[in-house]
């Protein structure tokens, strides 16, 4: 288990004390004839980075996981260059980058980043929707990389601080939807884009993968040809992603999306089935007889794990400090808790249906589609979309007047627009080539390179490689992303159903009853936390010295959260969830 680092800086030695400084106790490798370049392996940190490998005068390190090898492997053999026997996979995708280009990479199916050295320079290679995730920075005259954001924070060249527009940001949609960080300076690499950094300090990116719109017109009354090629590559991105020889691993919530996956897995996979449910208790709306009925009817062995308030507030701050970027998601010890079970039951492997809202469409979209039916541009109340959307998150965005200090808010008067994370998506000027022409497909675009990349998968990736698991998500696929974007958007919200198509192609595995009832999701006791087995922990982080110190709140406005004055309990609790999350990963980091 390991993460990757490397520098390109005027010597090698001083790559190699740059390099030594992030903790790289791992032997690194400098190319024949580049001096002051080198890569190398974080040993001390969870993660599935290997290397570093060579081919055709390139050295590079990876933490690259592909899912469809054969179609790289004949792309090789049209150009009559084979990989040698037992190639790896980060060895396999630096050859077709090296032969094929930005092309190569982007017939790459997979989760993946990739730190090449190649000539003068350093190319930082980043997969399709950002299943991993890759930061780099530049200081004292070098350019350095890893998938360790706390090895850069270990830089003292760099020295590193709390960047105070991505508290904002982070306040405002519960992750940080971009390319910043919360550490200045350092920055994170966007997902489908090759970004080669240039010992000048200059740098220049590609892109070579960006989902487009391509729907034919006019629609097809009979939806049955989407139906039936969805199944396929539903079918395809699944099995593609099933263990060898082993027990497949589905986290299984009870709603559609990883019902799917649990029902695909079950049919396609040659060995059993283990699925994994989480539980508040019984006295809590939870979609348990759901996850339940879809076991039973895929003949899985079910697992239900109970968590406890207790359990939270005892390893909230552990959860904290294992992401890179916090997560405002309650879910987050439960989610490690997961990744525990499937590892203490011998998996390598644990699939999810993370992906149907962001890709196909789910409720969250529907505050937008109204605001827009009822919008009346010019009148005073009127917001543009990209407003309106930050508006929609109902996180802390609205309360940033009363939750910050005076000298935060003054710090950040001159900051850019938050909107500036959404707007290229939504407005009608913004997004250049790739901008989508619906509203439905402009809001998923947003949510896929935003929530997905920045908040889903990265929360994934990293709680189950903390545990030695690869978690993995069918949903995601590209070519299933590629088909969704080329669906009428009246195939996927169609009438008062949501995600209709992805319904329908998967229909014949499932109980109707799981496939038609509305979405519900399980309700997570934030606010009983809070009151309960958070409450002292929340008081001694959120009103202590160290908090006070750093300035970002004010007091007695989160002592107001805490009393529960306000709003309604359930969002107020959300709101200070945020702050307490926020509070934890910074002392985890140092900040």
């Amino acid at each position: 288990m390991a993460r990757l680092c490397a520098c390109l800086a005027a010597t090698t030695g001083q790559a190699r004390a740059h390099l030594d400084a992030m903790g790289a106790l791992g032997p690194g490798h400098t190319p024949a004839g580049v001096p002051g370049a080198e890569v190398s392996l974080l040993t001390g940190e969870t993660g599935h980075a290997d290397g570093p490998f060579t081919a055709y005068g390139r050295t590079a390190v990876g933490e690259v996981t592909l899912h469809n090898r054969p179609v790289l492997l004949a792309a090789l053999a049209e150009r009559s260059a084979p990989p040698p026997p037992g190639c790896s996979d980060g060895e396999l995708l630096l050859r077709c980058w090296a032969l094929l280009g930005d092309a190569g990479v982007a017939r790459a199916e997979g989760m993946f980043v990739l730190a090449v050295l190649d000539g003068q320079d350093l190319v930082l290679i980043r997969d399709h929707v950002g299943a991993r995730t890759l930061f780099y920075a530049r200081a004292d005259g070098a350019w350095a990389a890893s998938t360790s954001l706390r090895a850069l924070r270990r830089w003292p060249a760099l020295g590193t601080s709390m960047n105070l527009s991505a508290v904002r940001s982070f306040l405002t949609f519960a992750y940080l939807p971009g390319e910043e960080t919360l550490l200045t300076g350092v920055r994170e690499l966007l997902p489908g884009r090759v970004l080669r950094l240039h010992r000048d300090g200059t740098s220049t990116e590609t892109v070579h993968w960006e989902p487009r719109e391509r729907i034919e017109r006019p629609t097809p009354e009979d939806p049955t040809g989407h139906v039936l090629e969805l199944r396929a590559l539903l079918e395809r991105a699944t099995a593609s992603r099933l263990p060898v020889a082993e027990p497949a691993a589905v986290l299984l919530s009870g709603g559609i999306d990883s019902s799917l996956v649990t029902a695909l897995a079950a049919k396609l996979h040659s060995h059993p089935v283990h699925t994994y449910s989480i539980s508040f208790g019984d006295d809590l709306p939870n979609e348990l007889g759901y996850s339940g009925l879809v076991a039973t009817h895929c003949h899985t062995r079910h697992q239900v794990l109970n968590v406890s308030g207790e359990a939270v507030a005892a390893r909230l701050a552990e959860a904290a400090a294992l992401l890179d970027s916090p997560v405002g998601d309650p879910l987050t010890v439960p989610n490690l808790m997961l990744a525990e079970a499937v590892a203490a039951d011998g998996a390598s492997v644990v699939l999810n249906g993370e992906g149907g809202d962001p890709v196909f469409g789910g409720p969250k979209n529907l505050p937008m589609l109204v605001q827009e039916m009822h919008r009346t541009p010019g009148a005073p109340w009127d917001e543009d979309r990209a407003t309106a959307y930050l508006r929609s998150y109902r996180k802390c965005w609205t309360d940033l007047p009363d939750l910050l200090t005076a000298p935060a808010l003054a710090a950040l008067r001159d900051a850019p627009p938050l909107e500036r994370h959404v707007a290229p998506y939504l407005t009608a000027d913004g997004g250049g080539p790739y901008r989508m022409g619906h509203l439905l497909n402009q809001l998923l675009h947003c949510n896929l390179r935003t929530k997905g990349a920045h908040h889903i998968l990265t929360k994934v990736e990293r709680l189950t490689s903390s545990q030695g698991v690869e978690g993995r998500s069918p949903l995601f696929d590209r070519s299933v992303v590629d088909h969704a974007f080329a669906t009428p958007p009246s195939f996927k919200l169609r009438g008062t159903a949501e995600k209709w198509i992805l319904k329908e192609a998967v229909r014949d595995l499932l109980p109707d009853t799981v496939v038609d009832r509305p979405k519900s999701g399980m309700r997570v006791p934030v606010q009983q936390w809070l009151t309960g087995p958070l409450r002292d922990l929340g008081q001694d982080l959120l009103l202590g010295p160290t908090s006070r110190q750093r300035g970002l709140f004010r007091q007695e406005t989160v002592r107001a959260w805490m009393r529960g004055d306000g709003a309604l309990l359930p969002r107020q609790g959300g709101k200070l969830w945020l702050v307490l999350t926020l509070e934890l990963w910074l002392r985890s980091y140092e900040v």
